[in-house]
């Protein structure tokens, strides 16, 4: 079995685990991207994970765990990194929008790469601070780049009302919860299990009005 084809088998038992169902040619896609971060990782620096199959695991199967609690038609992943969980989801949810916004110069660039060689017709990346992103969104998701208030004081102008915002934790943010700003309310905090990951892995929803 070749590197590729024991990827796949991991990425397709932990897609099958979280009880998914991917469009046709998305885990190739998928696959794809893995080798593009890890090929641009070594000069860029992407990401501090450099195992192939810790990559599955704590990048794309940790995106796609997310999935269930997505909606709308349009979605901003702030402080996406490298597309974290944001070309995940785009390659899984291709009739979304998908907007990438991070400050990273780099980044962004690998992004933009990434949106053109996978042919991702429903993913932008936009170099961006946070706080000066323009427009609404049905969905927002940010990767743990801030507490709640921060990620919400940045952000929350972005979130169209009745939106859903998902921030994907760690540990149980407890202590974080009382700083959540007036018009907002968390709705739930969702332990997630992420296959081939060990260590807490939390989902908080939150919903504006």
């Amino acid at each position: 079995m070749t590197t590729r084809e024991a990827l796949q088998d991991q990425l397709q038992r932990g897609i099958a685990d979280l009880g998914l169902t991917l469009p046709e040619g998305a885990v190739e896609r998928l696959l794809d991207y893995r080798e593009l971060l890890e090929r641009w990782n070594s000069a860029y620096n992407l990401t501090a994970i450099r195992d192939d199959r810790e990559m599955v695991a704590r990048h794309l199967l940790d995106s796609l765990t997310i999935l269930p609690y997505v909606q709308g038609r349009t979605l901003a992943d702030l402080g996406t990194g490298p597309g974290l969980p944001g070309i995940p989801v785009a390659i899984a949810e291709p009739a979304r929008e998908v907007l990438m916004v991070d400050s990273n110069g780099k980044k962004v660039r690998f992004l933009r790469e990434a949106i053109r060689s996978l042919k991702l017709g429903n993913g932008k990346a936009l170099q961006s601070r946070v706080e000066d992103v323009e427009g609404t969104f049905e969905c927002v998701t940010a990767r743990a780049f801030a507490s709640l208030a921060d990620m919400l004081g940045w952000g929350g102008h972005l979130l169209a009302p009745g939106g859903v915002w998902l921030a994907m934790k760690g540990k149980h943010p407890a202590e974080e919860l009382d700083g959540v700003p007036e018009g907002f309310h968390v709705e739930a905090i969702r332990t997630l299990s992420v296959p081939g990951v060990d260590g807490e892995r939390h989902l908080v929803v939150i919903r504006r009005g």
